[in-house]
């Protein structure tokens, strides 16, 4: 992080100096974890619906920090005379208007990610492309909120080239919240699916949310589109029939209204897939290491990133070969007796479903699906998981559920003709697990997923032990 002076946060924050401590300095770290503070830190104290940031103050105190972002002084004792205080209103805003203000010292490329699915293994697909000719950064784990999102960028030095931002939401106005602050000259929207459709209403309220990406964007700015998806494909309808007096579209997809078009694809050595793409009438060959249909459109969506940013075709398909996924992100681990594809990060019924076309290519073993609750659904929460259900009948051939909605995707594949020996519903969790060695078999394929409130990285770890419970 390149150091600010106490007078630059008070100037972003429009916060009040409450007291300067006599040995002056600069911030060198900006931190809401007061574990991670210290010499040099600036400690702000978010106020949470749980927690109360305040409390932390004193530790932060002993770990050696002298900078904090406050909004209440009845927590500052006579111990912080050696301490500058600057109090806002409100210290996740004042974070944030820090972020806006450290952003704002870097004249470099930054591409903004969000959608209903796909969009961190997009971010990593991203980074991998751009980080292969330039000094790129990008968010780690799931840091894409409005505390993750800042904290990400006071990441950034002298010397990065380029940044791949994450943005997720559960509302409306949170992405242009963070577009505000990182105000990206490229966004990616992977699709529109029904992840947090329980606080949005419907899918056409999830668009409109998801397009708030956009909020900041001039004639300069680019965004780049699943084409295929019925709500974003009108997005480039809007661009085509325009004068083209805004921001560019680019979409990628399988349709061949699309600017990248993917032509064909296919599996190499088990764990690769090989596809072909046509743009701007060439004819082009890429190679992922990873497997499905999700995963070529989440790459298509780096090739148009790269080559937006300057990239030859060539530089971006050695940029892919190198893409690692995101740890639980269909992590494939083969262990003494199985193949598991890991894929517990998060889940929705538009990623499970893609999570079982994967399954489905494991042709020559038995398919196990171990399947839990897709959260936040709300009264859509029965018809998404039916969804599933319809879809798992030719990717699976053992299907199990855990969760109190998760039952409905054994219940539609019975009801479609799935053989109800082969499914197996549980309550809980830890009912599945107890259950697990009487169903799971020697060089069974399992495939794992659920939200991540479902904690199913519980049962990979019972699985990787080779199941002798």
């Amino acid at each position: 992080m390149i150091s600010l002076r106490v007078e630059e946060v008070v100037q972003a924050t429009q916060g009040q100096l409450v007291c300067q401590g006599m040995d002056g300095g600069e911030i060198t770290n900006i931190v809401i974890d007061s574990r991670l503070a210290g010499p040099g830190a600036m400690f702000v104290a978010i106020v949470g619906e749980s927690t109360d940031g305040h409390i932390f103050l004193e530790s932060a105190h002993q770990e050696g920090c002298r900078f904090f972002l406050v909004s209440n002084e009845s927590y500052i004792t006579d111990r912080f005379k050696d301490s500058t205080l600057v109090k806002v209103d409100n210290t996740e805003i004042g974070l944030g208007l820090i972020a806006k203000y450290y952003r704002d010292m870097f004249d470099i490329p930054f591409v903004g990610i969000t959608g209903s699915v796909g969009k961190t293994t997009t971010r990593d697909m991203v980074y991998s492309v751009l980080a292969s000719k330039f000094n790129t950064i990008k968010n780690e784990k799931n840091y894409n909120n409005q505390f993750g999102v800042p904290l990400t960028l006071f990441r950034l030095e002298p010397g990065h080239q380029c940044a791949v931002i994450e943005m997720g939401m559960s509302g409306f106005g949170e992405i242009e919240y963070l577009a505000n602050i990182v105000r990206p000259k490229i966004g990616i929207i992977t699709n529109i699916g029904m992840s947090h459709i329980e606080h949005l209403g419907s899918q056409e309220g999830i668009f409109k949310a998801k397009m708030e990406i956009t909020s900041g964007f001039d004639q300069t700015s680019s965004l780049i589109i699943n084409g295929d998806d019925s709500y974003l494909r009108t997005e480039l309808e809007r661009y085509r029939n325009s004068q083209k007096d805004s921001y560019k579209v680019y979409s990628f997809g399988m349709e061949l209204q699309n600017d990248l078009c993917c032509k064909s694809q296919e599996v190499v050595d088990r764990d690769k897939t090989r596809f072909t793409c046509s743009f701007e009438d060439e004819t082009y060959e890429f190679t992922i290491p990873c497997l499905g249909e999700h995963n070529v459109r989440n790459a298509m969506a780096a090739i148009l990133a790269g080559h937006i940013t300057g990239m030859t075709m060539e530089e971006i398909s050695k940029g892919l070969l190198d893409f690692v996924a995101t740890e639980n992100r269909q992590d494939i681990i083969k262990t003494d007796r199985f193949t598991l594809i890991n894929d517990v990060y998060n889940a929705s019924p538009d990623s499970m479903i893609a999570a079982l076309k994967v399954l489905k290519l494991y042709k020559d073993r038995r398919r196990v699906a171990i399947l839990g609750d897709c959260l936040e659904m709300g009264q859509y929460a029965e018809e998404g998981h039916r969804r599933v259900g319809y879809q798992s009948i030719d990717k699976a051939d053992i299907i199990i559920t855990a969760g109190h909605a998760a039952k409905f995707i054994g219940v539609e594949a019975m009801e479609r003709g799935f053989d109800l020996s082969r499914v197996f519903h549980f309550e809980t969790k830890e009912e599945l697990i107890d259950s697990l060695p009487k169903i799971v078999e020697d060089g069974d394929v399992i495939l794992l997923k659920a939200s991540r409130g479902m904690k199913f990285e519980d049962i990979v770890e019972v699985l990787k032990g080779g199941c002798q419970c």
